[in-house]
């Protein structure tokens, strides 16, 4: 399984030619997006039309959502990175998320879960 995080998403929607020849390299492996990830997405459309499209395109891709476990361990690791990384709130949860289901994630954003002390993650392609 792949997971992405929104940076790896945006790329792909935006037809990257990167991101692209990466999903076609990667057709037979399931790609998962934790569900802030898609509600990230959502949030960035700028009209109806344009989240029905995305959202369109997205579906074949499951959805990760958090355990209480993983809710958890994300205010636990929240509380003690803010102060000294300002790590995100939904961060935190993406972080969580990948590391409950034992699968690297696959993002940009490396400095935002650098404060994790067990996620790993990939940057999928160059750019």
């Amino acid at each position: 399984m792949i997971i992405c995080d929104t940076d790896v998403m945006i790329d792909i929607l935006r037809g990257h030619v990167a991101a692209l020849a990466w999903l076609a390299a990667n057709n037979s492996e399931t790609i998962a997006l934790p569900g802030i990830v898609m509600m990230e997405l959502i949030q960035g459309c700028r009209t109806k039309s344009e989240q029905q499209k995305m959202m369109k395109h997205l579906k074949e891709f499951p959805l990760l959502w958090p355990s209480n476990d993983s809710c958890n361990r994300a205010l636990r690791n929240f509380a003690a990175t803010y102060s000294s990384h300002g790590i995100g709130i939904l961060d935190a949860i993406i972080a969580e998320i990948a590391v409950e289901t034992g699968f690297p994630l696959h993002t940009f954003n490396q400095k935002h879960y650098l404060p994790h002390p067990t996620l790993q993650t990939v940057q999928p392609y160059s750019r």
